[in-house]
């Protein structure tokens, strides 16, 4: 959904105007752990995408190894620079599989102004109707949920007293030069973003004080508490315990719930069913403690996201290495 950016693997530009080709070979030979070799998937030519940001780049290479070590023949397209532009790689035919969020497809994809605050219901619903809509299949979602929300530093909460947004809504109301917000600028336009959350919350967005930044600025910028007393941080990073921030509570629920499903086309479901159960126990472990950490490997330490994939999946016997 969002952009911590790493390493683009892919093409910077929309599909239509790059020429994405067939993608690249997996960075890492695997072989079977408890993801055993399926018969039924064995030589079968899958392509793996993802969007360009940290989180999505890791899940892209978590479902390349989970399919190699089933036996597919897995090509790499991780890293295709936005969520329109994946989506519409996946309608081509460019991309076979990806991990796609719930609340994204839903408000993003399919049009919906407002999310439906039940997680299982908002897949259901998202299911439903990306498959009615566009011949996409939806498999079960894992419990990761990886929603924007705003932060501050603890020195912030403690001198402005906000926890929550609507403590958040108040301070703007009164006090808006105290409630600085950095902001990428898809989070200041989109309507699952800043907009909505302050109609949801009662405020004029045009009163607060919104700077514009790259993403992987605002969360160090957000911890100084210089250029901005609030900052846009997504729920599943692992820079928010590293720079000790809190995470203010969404306390009427306005942000969209952003569950992963490994996605397709149904004539491509149709042809190998057997990805539904490769997958499955792979997306079920991915929880926000897991994606958490392996974001913080990446964005914190510096570590190539295919090797944190990798090590994350031989590590819960899932894979073994070659």
């Amino acid at each position: 959904m969002r952009h911590r950016i790493v390493q683009i693997t892919a093409c910077a530009a929309v599909v239509a105007g790059c020429g994405l080709g067939s993608g690249s070979t997996v960075p890492f030979q695997v072989g079977p752990g408890s993801i055993q070799h399926n018969p039924a998937l064995a030589g079968v030519a899958i392509t793996v995408g993802s969007k360009e940001y940290t989180e999505q780049v890791i899940m892209g290479y978590i479902l390349e190894f989970t399919l190699a070590a089933a036996g597919a023949q897995v090509r790499d397209l991780t890293g295709i620079v936005g969520s329109r532009s994946t989506r519409e790689a996946q309608l081509r035919g460019q991309v076979d599989v990806a991990y796609e969020f719930t609340g994204n497809a839903w408000i993003n994809y399919l049009g919906h102004e407002k999310p439906i605050p039940d997680s299982r219901l908002q897949y259901e619903a998202v299911r439903d109707e990306d498959l009615a809509r566009n011949d996409m299949v939806w498999l079960a979602p894992g419990p990761m949920d990886d929603t924007y929300a705003l932060a501050a530093s603890r020195e912030v909460v403690e001198r402005t007293g906000v926890r929550t947004l609507s403590q958040y809504a108040e301070l703007v109301r009164t006090d808006p030069a105290a409630a600085r917000t950095c902001v990428d600028t898809e989070f200041r336009a989109r309507q699952d973003g800043y907009p909505g959350m302050a109609a949801a919350y009662g405020f004029d967005p045009a009163r607060a004080q919104t700077p514009v930044l790259q993403v992987g600025i605002i969360y160090q910028a957000t911890a100084d508490a210089g250029q901005c007393d609030f900052g846009e941080v997504f729920t599943t990073d692992g820079r928010i315990a590293a720079l000790d921030l809190v995470v203010l509570i969404d306390d009427k629920q306005f942000f969209a719930h952003y569950n992963p499903s490994v996605t397709m086309k149904r004539e491509f479901f149709e042809a190998h069913p057997q990805i539904a159960e490769v997958t499955a126990p792979v997306t079920a472990a991915l929880t926000n403690e897991v994606i958490m950490e392996l974001n913080r490997q990446v964005d914190v330490e510096g570590r190539d996201p295919a090797a944190v994939a990798r090590d994350w999946l031989v590590s819960e016997g899932f894979i073994t290495e070659k």
